[in-house]
Formats: structure tokens, sequence, C-alpha cells
């Protein structure tokens, strides 16, 4: 799947604005701890961020995982290695264009422009993240939302992942999460989860919302009381619960 040059260029310009606003508020204080990671700091997510970032110029530039990985970034001050990565991705993802063939966990896009819309959801959430920390939370962006739902649902949740029954959340049912005008129908169980992009069929229970508050409580950075639900609480609670088991 290539991106349209629309597309890639408000990818980039969300990855830009994204992380440049992480930097501002990592330079805040980096030892704050980050509530909804446990265990975590600021200084852990800039870390954490400005290796992703290394790791996708890497891969970009052998089309291929790179194998040894990390190198040990341990000597480096956090906040000038995240300078560096954040400069470097974009400039990688820049070069690399939309087209060109490389390595991804998306079985239907074998393309560079999935990192472009990685990066920009994958610094979207970190920023969320060391905002929390500092209690400073702004918006994202309702079309980035949206399609950060869109992604997290597949290929994060619904990849080939669950073929060995590799989960303590079956599910074992179907759930319909709304935001905004869009809809989608996820039908779990053990081995198995399919996404559907629209309302299709009977469900479960439903999960609904504003763009923002559905695409954090999927990611766990907001808790239930930021969204409505209706039908089976016990079915909400093992979906957001399968979903944790494949997302950081």
């Amino acid at each position: 799947m290539t991106l349209s040059t629309e597309q890639a260029d408000f990818y980039l310009a969300q990855l830009r604005a994204e992380s440049a606003r992480l930097a501002e508020v990592g330079r805040m204080g980096l030892g704050a701890a980050v509530p909804n990671c446990p265990g975590w700091t600021v200084e852990s997510v800039v870390r954490h961020v400005a290796t992703v970032y290394l790791h996708k110029v890497e891969v970009l530039r052998l089309a291929a995982l790179p194998d040894p990985w990390p190198p040990d970034f341990g000597d480096r001050d956090a906040l000038e290695l995240y300078d560096e990565a954040r400069t470097a991705v974009v400039d990688a993802l820049e070069q690399a264009g939309t087209g060109r063939a490389t390595w991804t966990f998306n079985p239907d896009d074998k393309t560079s422009g999935f990192w472009y819309r990685r990066m920009a959801l994958e610094t979207v959430v970190h920023r969320i993240d060391v905002e929390q920390a500092h209690d400073v939370v702004t918006p994202i962006d309702p079309e980035l939302a949206l399609d950060g739902i869109d992604e997290v649902l597949f290929p994060t949740l619904a990849g080939p992942w669950w073929e060995e029954g590799d989960t303590e959340h079956p599910v074992d049912a179907a759930v319909r999460i709304t935001a905004g005008k869009r809809s989608w129908t996820v039908r779990a169980d053990a081995t198995s989860v399919v996404v559907s992009p629209e309302a299709e069929g009977e469900v479960a229970a439903e999960v609904f919302g504003a763009a923002d508050a559905v695409f954090l409580w999927l990611w766990g950075r907001l808790d239930a009381s930021a969204i409505q639900s209706a039908g089976d609480e016990d079915v909400v609670r093992e979906f957001r619960a399968r979903l944790a088991e494949c997302t950081t």
C-alpha cells in the first residue's frame, strides 16, 4: 500500500509536531513517574522512543530487521540521544519515500509508507505519557486519533499473533468500537482476531466516545471512565485485557 502525498505530508507533520512536544515536556523533568506505565519515568519514555526511532532508521536502511539490536545507548544523555533520533527518523522517512519495500509487522503492507503512520502514532501515545507524568496533557489531532484507533485494531491487535492460542483473554465475542463517524467490529477468540472497518452484525458489547478518548483507552492511557460502553461489561474488560497483551 502506497500512501498518497497528502497522507505522507500529514504523518510527517504530525511526527514533527508530536516529537517536538515530547522533547519539550521531557525537559520539564526526566524523573517524573509515568502514571499509566508502572515503573517508567519520563526518561524511560524518552529513551524508549529514541531507540524506536533509531531502529526504524536501520529498518529503512537495510529493508530488514537489524541484528543485533539494540546498541548500548546507556552512556548517552537521554534528551540529546532523543533529539538526534527524531531528526534521523524524519530524514530516513523522507529519503525512503512511501513506496520502498521494507520489513514491517503488517502482513498487508511491506512498504516504507507503513512507518510514516506508525512513527506518528508511536510518538503521540508516548507524548501523552510524558504529559500525563507532568499533568500537562494537550489535545490530539482528531484525524490522527481516528487513524490511531484503526491502527491499534489492525495490525496491532488483529495481526497473526494468536494462532497458538497464546492469550489469557480469548474474549470469544464480538465488540463494536465507535468514534466520530467511524465504527469497527472486532470478533475475537483464543486463536484469532478479525476486524471489519464498519458496523456489521450483532455484538456482545459496544465501546464509544470521542476519538481521542477511545484511542487512549485502547492504548491503556485512560481508564474506562473516559469512554462509554453498552452490553456485556465482562466482554469489554476482557477485550481491553486482550489489547494489553499486544500493546506497550
